[in-house]
């Protein structure tokens, strides 16, 4: 016999009744039940769907660069007959001054650009999520020697520290993706933190505490996954300042080197052109705004959507 939490029969409309049921029938059901509530919400927010569109175009241009993209991001055109050439039907953002297509680059830049935002988050979030959680769930002395850590990072702006650990390290993109990974973690431990306090005398973790569970499985398993959601927002809304602070970097010739298309070192080669050649900065700083407006969007959407706090 189907169990009476599944639909019945399998349609679209005992699907959805299923996802929205109250009284889910299982974890399957509750979590999947969850995250079709916020898609519903966040559908219903044009400008969110505007940034997931965004979004979502960048992931499939960086995934198909090599089909989209019309040449070789790395190689110009004869210098004689190509270079500085305006917005075309043969090139449609024009050419640099080395000939190169700049929608080539541009393209092939995206590829980029996502993979130092996918490496930030990949690694300043869970540094940040640890930290967090342990302060404010042992609270005393540990949260004190972290937080004051904490402080120390929070009291730089980003772009300026991000600056002095590339100058330390040296220039290249795998160096600013670590000096923008520790400059972005502090931000997300904060949060985790006012999160993990907020919940460390709820029943259930009391309830855990007794049956033996330790303090790393309370942690991971039970505070850790609450704080998640408000954690993910926030990632979403730094995705922009992330895109900045690397395309600065690369702007200062501390971050990706020639001749790769990275878009802040494409304005800065630009910008010895602005005046004639206005293409040349204004193509790759366009696709700068673009992005981060996106991740604007679909971040501010998404706190509308997941946070219960924002709710109206």
């Amino acid at each position: 016999m189907t169990a009476p939490f599944e639909p019945q029969p399998f349609t679209w409309s005992g699907r959805r009744a299923w996802l929205l049921s109250e009284e889910p029938g299982s974890r399957r059901q509750a979590r999947l039940g969850s995250f079709y509530r916020g898609w519903l919400a966040l559908r219903e927010n044009p400008l969110a769907m505007v940034g997931l569109a965004v979004v979502v175009g960048l992931a499939l241009v960086a995934a198909l660069a090599d089909v989209i993209a019309p040449g070789n991001p790395l190689i110009g055109g004869p210098l004689r007959t190509e270079r500085l050439l305006p917005p075309s039907a043969a090139h449609w953002m024009g050419t640099d001054d080395q000939a190169r297509d700049i929608f080539t680059r541009v393209i092939h830049g995206a590829r980029l650009t996502l993979q130092v935002v996918a490496l930030v988050v990949v690694t300043a979030t869970p540094i940040g999520l640890l930290v967090g959680t342990t302060a404010g769930y042992f609270g005393g002395w540990v949260d004190a020697v972290l937080m004051r850590i904490t402080d120390i990072f929070l009291a730089f702006p980003r772009l300026i520290l991000a600056l002095a650990f590339v100058a330390a390290l040296g220039p290249g993109i795998e160096n600013a993706v670590i000096a923008i990974a520790l400059t972005s973690w502090p931000q997300y431990a904060r949060l985790a933190r006012a999160e993990t306090m907020t919940i460390r005398h709820s029943d259930f973790i009391s309830a855990a505490r007794l049956q033996g569970a330790s303090s790393a499985r309370i942690l991971w398993g039970h505070v850790a996954p609450l704080c998640l959601p408000s954690v993910v927002i926030r990632v979403t809304l730094d995705m922009a300042g992330i895109i900045l602070t690397a395309a600065g970097l690369g702007f200062l010739g501390l971050g990706a080197q020639p001749p790769e298309p990275e878009w802040g070192a494409m304005v800065a080669t630009g910008r010895r052109f602005i005046v004639d050649q206005w293409w040349v900065a204004a193509m790759p700083g366009l696709a700068i705004f673009v992005v981060s407006l996106g991740f604007n969007l679909l971040g501010d959407g998404l706190r509308d959507a997941l946070d219960p706090k924002a709710a109206r």
